[in-house]
């Protein structure tokens, strides 16, 4: 079987814990508190291309909870993959970056936060489903209005 073989590929290489932080700025006396904490939870992906066809994908999660204005505590999670994507159309190639393969991340990344919230005493934090696909066709219709954007106020007037 030769290199220039079109059979398309797509294969998982690695998927490993980028990055973990976990502070409890507060602690020990915000521990004491009886309140109802707020949790404000952001996730970011991130890709880059590490070789010829070999991608780094990374799903982040951040997760804030609050007792009034104070912090209880903030995880930040980093879960990536490393992925060969091979002979695949570049249509394709930025949803299967942007859908298949966080889709494939997001279950550890749920896993070590909620183990790192148990680990830190508190109870777990459970990251809701995500539905990449639709994540993704938002961000594709915000760039589209965003070039939109640009062509109209780049016309003479």
């Amino acid at each position: 079987m030769s290199d220039d073989n079109n059979t398309p590929v797509f294969q998982i290489q690695r998927m490993y814990l980028k990055d973990m932080s976990l502070e409890q700025p507060n602690s020990p006396g915000i521990l004491l508190e009886q309140t109802q904490p707020q949790v404000d939870i952001n996730l970011n992906l991130a890709a880059e291309p590490v070789a010829d066809g070999i991608f780094e994908v990374a799903v982040t999660a951040t997760v804030t909870t609050k007792v009034g204005d104070k912090t209880l505590f903030l995880i930040e999670a980093k879960q990536a993959g490393i992925f060969e994507i091979r002979n695949v159309p570049a249509e394709q190639l930025e949803g299967i970056i942007g859908i298949v393969c966080p889709q494939m991340i997001y279950p550890y990344l749920r896993a070590v936060v909620s183990d790192i919230c148990t680990r830190a005493g508190f109870p777990p934090v459970l990251l809701s489903e995500v539905n990449f696909q639709a994540m993704f066709e938002a961000q594709q219709q915000q760039r589209a209005a965003m070039a939109a954007g640009a062509d109209a106020t780049s016309l003479p007037n």
